[in-house]
């Protein structure tokens, strides 16, 4: 009974795993489609594009950029402490991976107000007396930057949750598959961050 039942919990956590990466493949789908509009736009206005980024900070994106990636070690540094059965350490990993994460929604906070503050945002008269190269790449700008950073507020939520449950007990070192789906999803996050930012701060 015993072993029937250990299968029955591998089967299921084979399923969760499955259904993960399922819906990893959607995400991707999603930005996939965007980034293609992206590239599209920018091909047929090149110059305007290489214009509209200047007024990006580079210094930013790429501070944005450090901090998730020290944020994706921190959380599979989370997961491997877990499975050694350290919890309190994984713990430690999970509220710093959150710190990492809200600490990008500041700098991103602070971006994007610097913008609105310049005129530079949808429907604005400062933006749309612009070249309409300029006008698309800012609304690129804040529907695929603002789109990833409703996913970053999402993965903060769902690793809040998972720390909730690690404090708890419900996850550690025999059944952590919910904290590792988790990982992923926010592994994703950085993934697409890494492709947003070339394709905004680096093409001055």
């Amino acid at each position: 009974m015993s072993a029937e039942f250990a299968n029955t919990e591998h089967r299921d956590y084979t399923g969760s795993k499955l259904g993960m990466w399922f819906f990893l493949f959607t995400e991707i789908l999603l930005f996939g489609g965007l980034f293609l509009v992206y590239s599209a736009y920018r091909y047929m206005n090149t110059a305007e594009f290489h214009a509209a980024a200047t007024g990006l900070s580079t210094v930013l994106g790429t501070a944005n950029t450090v901090i998730l990636l020290t944020s994706s070690l921190t959380i599979a540094l989370a997961i491997s402490a877990v499975q050694r059965g350290s919890t309190r350490a994984s713990i430690g990993l999970q509220v710093a991976t959150m710190l990492l994460g809200l600490l990008f929604l500041v700098n991103k906070y602070f971006e994007w107000s610097g913008h609105i503050h310049e005129g530079l945002y949808p429907n604005a008269p400062e933006l749309l007396a612009r070249s309409h190269g300029q006008i698309l790449f800012y609304g690129l700008y804040y529907v695929m930057t603002g789109l990833h950073g409703l996913h970053v507020i999402a993965g903060l939520v769902l690793i809040g949750i998972m720390l909730v449950f690690t404090i708890r007990g419900r996850i550690n070192g025999n059944d952590y598959v919910r904290l590792e789906n988790a990982g992923l999803y926010w592994h994703l996050v950085d993934l697409i961050w890494i492709y947003l930012f070339p394709l905004f701060y680096l093409i001055t």
